[in-house]
């Protein structure tokens, strides 16, 4: 009978890219846009009944102002998590997209959930790369994808030992792209801003 472990761990996120972004709602003065990303793995507020109870932690990649609708960052993050994470049931990673404008700050261009099983169970060390097709504020498919890789590592490792969580098998291929497809929140919910707290 196994023990399933309960020890820290630490998710490398590598937000890579992503492509074919909607313009239209970019920008009032110009059709220029100048993405990023912002992320969390706390349910936005006001879904988070618990939102005194955990601490929140908003992450965000640089403005690619190159780019355009075809954005690259390569942006590596390095969140904490518990390994119950990928046993909760509204355990996922929160990103939304926005565009970075002159003079009223900043404009929603879309979002994604990226549920924990999504992500899975894959043994510590190995990279899984993850693209999803963005939603728009109200929930309905909008244009574009990002991509991002992702990779598991154990706050203190022991020597030679994999990590196995749920129903992860030792011949499981975890070199595999895996296209996820964004599941929608019961309540739709609209944006976060970088400088909100949970």
């Amino acid at each position: 009978m196994s023990k399933q472990n309960h020890e820290p761990f630490i998710l490398e996120i590598t937000i890579l890219s992503a492509e074919g972004l909607n313009t239209s709602s970019a920008a009032l003065f110009s059709h220029r846009i100048r993405p990023f990303i912002t992320f969390t793995t706390a349910l936005p507020s006001p879904y988070n009944p618990k939102k005194g109870d955990k601490k929140c932690h908003v992450y965000s990649t640089r403005v690619d102002d190159e780019g355009g609708t075809n954005p690259t960052w390569g942006d590596k993050f390095r969140v904490p998590l518990d390994a119950t994470f990928f046993t909760g049931i509204y355990s996922s990673v929160y990103l939304q997209l926005y565009t970075k404008r002159l003079i009223v700050g900043q404009s929603q261009l879309g979002w994604c959930q990226i549920p924990a099983h999504d992500i899975g169970s894959p043994p510590v060390g190995s990279v899984r790369h993850l693209s999803y097709r963005l939603r728009a504020r109200d929930g309905s498919r909008s244009q574009g994808i990002v991509n991002l890789a992702i990779k598991l590592e154990a706050l203190a490792p022991v020597a030679g030992q994999r990590v196995f969580l749920d129903s992860d098998s030792p011949d499981a291929d975890t070199r595999q792209t895996v296209m996820g497809i964004p599941v929608a929140l019961s309540h739709p919910w609209d944006s976060v801003s970088v400088s909100s707290r949970c």
